[in-house]
């Protein structure tokens, strides 16, 4: 229980520092979030052309693909405020020698890592995502209840361990290879994909970001549910319980990682 009130008064004082960081360094700040917003206007304005030609894409409306869209941000906006400093880990801080500082503190080094940067601009994410949804849901026959608000939001929490623990496992990774970036870069980028519904793709595609690299649970799965109504089993069942297994294996691999590290300059 002390631990976890440790833990919990760093992180604070983690947010606090990043928030400083953020006014001293307004100019990159607003640059990262201006950029964001850029790629995200264009891909929308990409989707709007297609959308002027054809009146559906394999059977979905603007609208269906627009809500997909701004749903798959969210997930990825959380993990992208509390634990983006799994990147660090990644490109550097065992490369460089910083982690071995996480070992003389009195907190468990992965949580420590993970909380020790706070990123404001994730921000971005969420408003873009939220804005998208709010866009779109006027648009789409729902057929609104408390208990499918309800457990859409919680697939929406539990998806974003999907995204932390792939970025756990192959952030632990360098604890072998001393450098992992590129690797976390590598699976990360595949959730591109689920800004669109999964069944547009062909079946490689398709079983990859469900079955292997599970990112379909982050947005497709959570916002069939709650568009339809349909398969809560699966669309939100599925979506926990692959988030935990996911965090579960990131874990894993991140005990056994820290049990063979030996510090670069050793």
């Amino acid at each position: 229980m002390k631990e976890l009130r440790r833990a919990m008064k760093m992180h604070r004082i983690f947010i606090v520092q990043e928030l400083k960081r953020m006014m001293e360094y307004k100019g990159d700040f607003l640059t990262g979030v201006i950029g964001f917003l850029i790629v995200q206007v264009f891909n929308i304005l990409f989707l709007n052309i297609i959308f002027s030609q054809i009146s559906n894409l394999k059977g979905w409306s603007f609208y269906e693909i627009l809500f997909i869209y701004g749903f798959s941000l969210i997930p990825k906006g959380i993990d992208h405020m509390f634990f983006d400093n799994l990147w660090a880990m990644g490109h550097w801080l065992v490369r460089k020698g910083d982690f071995d500082k996480y070992l003389t503190r009195p907190i468990n080094p992965m949580f420590h890592v993970m909380a020790e940067k706070f990123q404001v601009d994730a921000f971005g994410e969420l408003v873009v995502g939220i804005g998208l949804i709010v866009t779109a849901v006027p648009h789409i026959a729902i057929e609104w209840s408390f208990l499918r608000v309800l457990l859409t939001l919680i697939a929406m929490f539990f998806a974003s361990f999907i995204y932390t623990g792939i970025k756990i496992g192959t952030a632990a990774i360098s604890f072998w290879t001393k450098r992992s970036g590129n690797i976390t870069y590598m699976f990360y980028m595949m959730n591109d994909f689920v800004k669109y519904p999964v069944d547009i793709y062909n079946n490689f595609i398709r079983n990859l970001i469900t079955y292997i690299i599970p990112f379909a649970f982050t947005s497709y799965f959570p916002a069939m549910y709650f568009m339809t109504g349909e398969n809560p089993l699966l669309n939100i069942g599925l979506t926990v319980f692959v988030s935990v297994i996911v965090m579960a294996i990131g874990i894993v691999i991140w005990n056994i990682g820290i049990k063979n590290y030996e510090s670069a300059g050793s």
